[in-house]
């Protein structure tokens, strides 16, 4: 089988930039091991910057029945702020990821659920991708790699911490976490953030130190230690619901193209994120991407790696950037403590940070299909 375009895996930049290179008459393949609509428990806040993309693409209503987010709050020891972060929406990934494949499907992507594939090897004129279950490999033009944070192409850097989540069921959520608000508890060894979804439930996903996790025994015990640590109600049993881990957070790309090849969303490289900023990154590269692919299907130079590069720290690396400067604030308790104090006597000074998070992308590149 030849194709145009091979997408690796699923998620939001995956079914966006499928969707978007067959909008242009493409034969694109979407792959991805899981099988849809499949939970996760990362990525359940879209902000304002995310929206403002979808929108622009003509998907807005992918995130119609998600929860309006109106205010953040973030707890310090026995202080709490809340800040204002409107435009943003809270929705489960059963719902929002399906919805974007269906969408890629709808554009005439061809979809593959439940099957590994990956890059067998590259030339000048294609790349061979085997998929499972498939007798024979796919040759493909061009192959966008969206695998996430558990793909290859990206290391993790020193003293990263790991990612974790659970989701509550509804008629054990705390009346504290009320719909609309997210709440980040912060602690020594890492933040809990928390936020309802469409159907009720509370989506708890968090970033602790391996070290932290370890001395609390488990991802539930580390949690619930936190929640503690912030004076925050704590959901019943949370230390014996099935948690999830996640590899390493924090890690750089080793490389953002190769011959035949561009990476995209969390295989792009991905820090801590904060609000909803995980997801804005994913659907801005997958925008970015499609019309550098487009022109690679057509006809292929190592320049356009180049280009794709230089796109990408455009788009998204002024944004990693405020991510970054935020992540450093919370691994210091101390920091952060100062910081929820000025917010608690002046939320104004959040201002900047604001913006930086919900601020549109920068413009698509030329030829981006709208």
């Amino acid at each position: 089988m030849t194709l145009d375009v091979v997408v690796i895996g699923a998620g939001p930049a995956g079914a966006v930039a499928a969707r978007e290179l067959a909008r242009r008459g493409h034969s694109v393949l979407l792959v991805d091991k899981a099988r849809f609509p499949r939970p996760k428990v990362c990525g359940c806040c879209i902000n304002g910057a995310a929206i403002t993309t979808l929108k622009r693409l003509g998907l807005g209503h992918a995130v119609a029945s998600g929860v309006p987010l109106h205010n953040v709050t973030i707890g310090a020891g026995a202080r709490s702020a809340s800040v204002k972060l409107p435009g943003g929406v809270s929705l489960s990934r059963e719902a929002f990821d399906l919805t974007l494949v269906r969408e890629a499907v709808k554009a005439g992507a061809q979809f593959r659920e439940g099957a590994v594939a990956r890059i067998e090897s590259t030339c000048p004129d294609f790349a061979t991708v085997t998929v499972q279950e498939y007798e024979q490999p796919v040759r493909a033009k061009v192959v966008i790699v969206a695998t996430g944070l558990a793909g290859r192409e990206a290391t993790p850097e020193a003293g990263s911490r790991i990612g974790a989540g659970v989701i509550v069921p509804a008629d054990l959520v705390p009346a504290h976490f009320r719909p609309g608000t997210t709440f980040m508890a912060t602690g020594r060894g890492g933040y809990v953030g928390l936020v309802r979804v469409e159907d009720g439930r509370l989506d708890v996903a968090a970033a602790f130190d391996v070290a932290f996790v370890k001395s609390r025994g488990g991802l539930g015990c580390a949690a619930e230690s936190i929640l503690n640590e912030v004076g925050w109600p704590c959901v019943p049993g949370i230390a014996d619901l099935p948690w999830k881990g996640t590899p390493a957070l924090t890690r750089r790309a080793n490389k953002l193209a190769g011959e035949r090849w561009f990476a995209i969303g969390d295989a792009a490289g991905y820090v801590e994120p904060f609000t909803g900023e995980g997801m804005a990154w994913a659907v801005a590269s997958a925008a970015a991407v499609a019309p550098i692919a487009a022109r690679a299907v057509h006809h292929w130079s190592d320049s356009l790696g180049r280009e794709w590069e230089r796109a990408y720290h455009r788009v998204i690396g002024g944004r990693q950037r405020v991510c970054r400067i935020v992540s450093r604030v919370l691994r210091s308790p101390a920091l952060t403590g100062t910081v929820v104090r000025a917010l608690t006597a002046c939320p104004v000074l959040a201002r900047p940070v604001v913006w930086s998070l919900n601020r549109s992308s920068a413009p698509l590149p030329h030829g981006a299909h709208l």
